[in-house]
């Protein structure tokens, strides 16, 4: 891959994950209000036993902190650098082994862009640390499997 087309397909991978992440963010942001307004329309508890209003704060409290973790990963987004082109594998580089395609980032799983398949990891994965530093043509060895690092940019 030339240099401007890597360039460009980070970007398109960085676009992605944050229109992921954004989706999550909004689907969260939803559920959270929506039990929010349920709490709120139940009223007080109507005895000791009754326990519905608190059990609607709670899922309230629980997506409101995966709607804080999706700000944090698209704040994390704008720190990477799209224009630069790793030679050692850092947080922001896309790695291309013989066996698989990771983008360094946060943990989103499979990604498909342009009928490829990356997987989004975070740097606090253990096969980030396996090949933490490394470069092209270096070989690492991840759950009984090696790897070689053909391509990082």
């Amino acid at each position: 891959m030339e240099h401007v087309d890597k360039i460009q397909f980070k970007k398109d991978l960085i676009q992605k994950c944050k229109l992921l992440i954004t989706k999550n963010s909004e689907i969260a942001r939803a559920a959270m209000q929506e039990h929010q307004q349920l709490a709120n329309d139940y009223g007080q508890p109507k005895d000791r036993y009754d326990s519905f209003r608190t059990q609607m704060l709670r899922k309230r409290d629980m997506f409101a902190i995966q709607y804080q973790k999706a700000l944090d990963e698209l704040a994390l987004y704008e720190k990477i650098d799209a224009e630069k082109i790793h030679t050692n594998v850092s947080f922001g580089c896309v790695v291309i082994t013989d066996k698989q395609k990771l983008f360094v980032a946060t943990s989103l799983g499979k990604i498909t862009i342009e009928n490829r398949d990356f997987y989004a990891i975070s740097a606090a994965v253990p096969i980030f640390e396996k090949m933490k530093g490394l470069k092209v043509g270096s070989l690492f060895s991840f759950n009984g499997q090696n790897f070689t690092i053909t391509e990082l940019f």
